[in-house]
């Protein structure tokens, strides 16, 4: 289970308060207006942003004072991360312990109509195509807690509804526990199992 305990941050001048648990294996959207701190909130669970007060917790576990490269955290920018002297399939195979699972990226490439770009740097593929890897990175690496940030923005809706399914459907299959950040109720229709409403 994810417990965010009575967490509090500063940001640009102005307290945001967050209050919730999420079962594992569930898929939380995080929904509300520019400004309200739904990337905070994603920010702070991965690390990179300090609570002035409260607890993040990861089945009992305190990740308060964990340092970013220990929290079981898998996270999705919305820049996607992705580095330029390195091939789509080297970019992709980051972050694993031991074997990379190439069969399973390359099945999630072809799934997802990227397969024909793999050996390309990603200077040379479209924002569609980028944010595609970077979220099957990010959706099959190891770590249990996945955060995505806007993961669809710059799909087509075809493409989009492609990308939604196969992010459920990964999720379930590997018992991974997400919070998507998204401003569309068809990604929340199609992906989540309960929804947050921040304000």
């Amino acid at each position: 289970m994810l417990n965010i305990s009575q967490l509090k941050i500063e940001r640009d001048g102005k307290q945001l308060s967050y209050d919730f648990q999420l079962e594992e294996g569930l898929i939380l959207a995080v929904q509300g207006l520019s400004g309200v701190g739904k990337s905070t909130l994603l920010s702070a669970i991965a690390g990179f942003v300090e609570p002035i007060e409260g607890l993040i917790f990861w089945q009992g576990d305190c990740l308060n004072t964990l340092p970013v490269e220990q929290r079981p955290v898998s996270y999705l920018f919305q820049e996607y991360n992705l580095f330029e002297h390195l091939t789509v399939m080297q970019n992709m195979s980051l972050g694993f312990v031991g074997a990379v699972p190439k069969e399973t990226l390359a099945e999630a490439a072809n799934i997802l109509q990227v397969a024909d770009q793999l050996a390309k740097k990603p200077g040379a593929l479209s924002g569609g195509q980028r944010q595609r890897i970077a979220l099957i990175r990010t959706m099959l690496r190891p770590e249990p807690l996945v955060l995505l940030d806007e993961p669809f923005a710059e799909l087509d809706p075809k493409t989009r509804e492609l990308a939604t399914n196969w992010v459920r459907d990964t999720a379930k299959l590997y018992g991974k526990t997400v919070l998507m950040v998204t401003h569309q109720s068809e990604d929340v229709d199609r992906v989540a199992d309960e929804c947050l409403e921040l304000s």
